[in-house]
């Protein structure tokens, strides 16, 4: 058996790519762009600690963003790293000033951890 020219062996690839609905592009634009949302959320919860509603907004702004890229992560073990992070911002409560303190800390403790699930499934 004659191997495949190269042309059909990237067409072949890449059609495997398509099918398994995954893709490298996909995992690597995942893998650049979750650290750099997980800094900026983490941010802007801390900057708004001392309004709890506008802390609550940057919250649910940032899992949703979190959860996007998580759809789009094109890597299981990336995509439930990047759903956990979003999941534990989801569950903060930001009631009244302590409570956004609470939260600011819980956000960054959580945000650690899962950039190194992140790092690990980027390698």
């Amino acid at each position: 058996m004659r191997p495949l020219p190269l042309s059909a062996a990237a067409a072949v690839a890449a059609s495997v790519l398509l099918l398994s609905g995954c893709s490298a592009a996909d995992k690597a634009q995942s893998c650049l762009e979750a650290p750099k949302l997980i800094s900026e959320t983490i941010s802007k919860v801390t900057a708004a600690a001392n309004d709890p509603e506008a802390m609550q907004k940057e919250i649910s702004d940032g899992a949703a963003k979190l959860n996007d890229l998580a759809n789009d992560a094109g890597d299981t073990t990336l995509k439930e790293a990047l759903q956990g992070m979003s999941d534990s911002l989801q569950k903060l409560n930001v009631d009244d000033a302590n409570a956004a303190v609470d939260a600011a800390q819980k956000a960054a403790t959580d945000s650690a951890a899962y950039l190194k699930q992140i790092t690990e499934a980027c390698l």
